[in-house]
């Protein structure tokens, strides 16, 4: 066993050697933040990150525990194309939920394992400047938000110091509020960074040639096959495969998709030699 852990160990080192004062966005979702056990896995995984040197920006949504607050309000829940339809009381919803409850918690356990952190949100600084969006077929899914632009230098002067939560909401030049999509909020910020690497926590173990087949999983992928796929896919793997590409073609290294199910994902993708999820790059 002690002969395993230090293997382990030397395993991790020229990983850890490469990253180091690299930047790594993760976007945070799923069953590891909705599973006790995995929610602290993964306090305590972003908190070593931070340890060893790289620099952590989590991007986060809620999208069950908004659904859960608009169904006990009654508020109709509506996805299209992997978005959530979005009029000006599910907006209201998302941020009570993302800003006030859900970002507050994430900042606590990573607190309580050892690392501050800091809270933010779209508004904060102007930190995302939104315009509304259409689904990906055009429909008009109301005040779901794209991202023009994201000010670097808040979470630059956040980051230097504390790890950087964000909720993914914003607002355009009016003072609209938005919903933003947070898969496409972690590629935004990603690409906005030159982040070394983009990390996405889903429910399945990556993306899937065939969506109900886990034993379909596409291990490595070009950002060129990804964009050539896009047409044919739908639901919420759509938008994170597309944030993918938006981050590597400004400028991220790799993307990945992994299995948020499985404890310390982020660290055995990140930190072995295997891998346990999809990788995404420029040219594969």
């Amino acid at each position: 066993m002690a002969m395993r852990d230090v293997g382990t160990l030397l395993e991790a080192l020229p990983y850890i050697r490469e990253f180091h004062g690299k930047t790594v966005v993760i976007k945070y979702g799923g069953a590891a933040m909705e599973d006790p056990a995995l929610r602290e896995e993964f306090a305590r995984d972003v908190v070593l990150l931070k340890y060893v040197g790289l620099n952590p920006i989590v991007v986060h949504g809620g999208g069950p525990e908004i659904t859960g607050y608009m169904e006990r309000l009654g508020l109709p829940v509506e996805f299209v194309g992997g978005l959530r339809v979005s009029d000006a009381d599910t907006v209201e919803v998302a941020k009570m939920v993302l800003v006030g409850k859900v970002n507050k918690e994430i900042v606590l356990r990573l607190n309580r394992h050892g690392q501050p952190a800091v809270g933010l949100c779209g508004d904060d600084g102007s930190l995302f400047r939104a315009a509304r969006r259409a689904a990906p077929g055009g429909e008009d899914i109301g005040f779901v938000g794209r991202i023009e632009r994201v000010n670097v230098g808040v979470i630059a002067h956040i980051s230097s110091d504390y790890i950087p939560v964000i909720a993914s909401v914003g607002a355009d030049r009016e003072g609209n509020s938005y919903n933003i999509n947070a898969d496409e909020a972690a590629g935004a910020v990603a690409g906005a960074l030159g982040a070394y690497k983009v990390v996405f926590l889903t429910d399945v173990p990556g993306w899937l040639e065939r969506a109900a087949d886990p034993a379909s999983l596409i291990r490595q992928a070009s950002a060129k096959q990804v964009r050539e796929a896009l047409p044919g896919l739908q639901g919420g793997m759509l938008p994170k495969l597309e944030a993918c590409v938006e981050a590597i073609d400004n400028g991220v290294s790799a993307a990945h998709i992994l299995d948020g199910r499985i404890a310390h994902s982020l660290l055995l993708e990140l930190f072995t030699d295997a891998g346990i999820g999809t990788k995404i790059e420029a040219a594969s």
